[in-house]
């Protein structure tokens, strides 16, 4: 499964992108955001993760589309919840604040609403990470009033996480503002 939004594709990771995946989670600002990922992040983890079962819901990589070869600049998934499915991202830090996050994020959601039809998603983000608040606010979540205990691998702690739910598909409300960051009809599936 592919999509692809104006300045982005998102697409399974391949083998060959073990290096560039390695350079941009090895990095501890984005390792220290994200709950599982193991730290030092290695060429061998960025194998393993690549090699590894993606399970039944759609996890991409992140590339920005360029006249060239493309460049990773993030990693976006569902993993399934509950009644529905947990949102996770990351963007490499040389691209955080130019808005890919919000723009993949609308396309993963949109799929979710839209293809998978599911009807409850949930994610959050730690305590201290205010961009990632703006990013689930943007795309639809609420938060749930909950901060829990998350472990943080990269930290090697039990960290604040502040919890998210987004339902407005199953609502029937509107789901994202007026610019939804992309062309529907340029999502595509294979």
């Amino acid at each position: 499964m592919f999509a692809r939004t104006p300045r982005l594709l998102l697409r399974p990771g391949w083998m060959e992108d073990a290096r560039a995946l390695a350079d941009a989670i090895g990095d501890f600002a984005v390792a220290g955001r994200l709950a599982r990922v193991p730290w030092p992040y290695r060429l061998e983890d960025a194998e393993a993760f690549l090699a590894a079962d993606p399970g039944p819901l759609p996890n991409f990589l992140i590339f920005a589309r360029t006249h060239g070869a493309p460049r990773l600049v993030g990693g976006i998934g569902l993993e399934p919840h509950a009644d529905g499915a947990e949102l996770g991202y990351w963007i490499a830090r040389p691209y955080w604040g130019l808005g890919f996050a919000t723009e993949a994020g609308r396309a993963v959601v949109d799929l979710a609403d839209r293809g998978l039809r599911l009807p409850r998603l949930v994610a959050g983000h730690f305590a201290e990470n205010r961009a990632s608040a703006h990013v689930l606010e943007k795309l639809g979540f609420e938060p749930t009033g909950t901060v829990s205990a998350r472990s943080c691998a990269a930290r090697g702690s039990l960290e604040p996480c502040v919890d998210y739910v987004r339902t407005a598909f199953a609502q029937g409300r509107t789901r994202f503002p007026a610019k939804a960051g992309y062309d529907r009809e340029d999502a595509m599936a294979a």
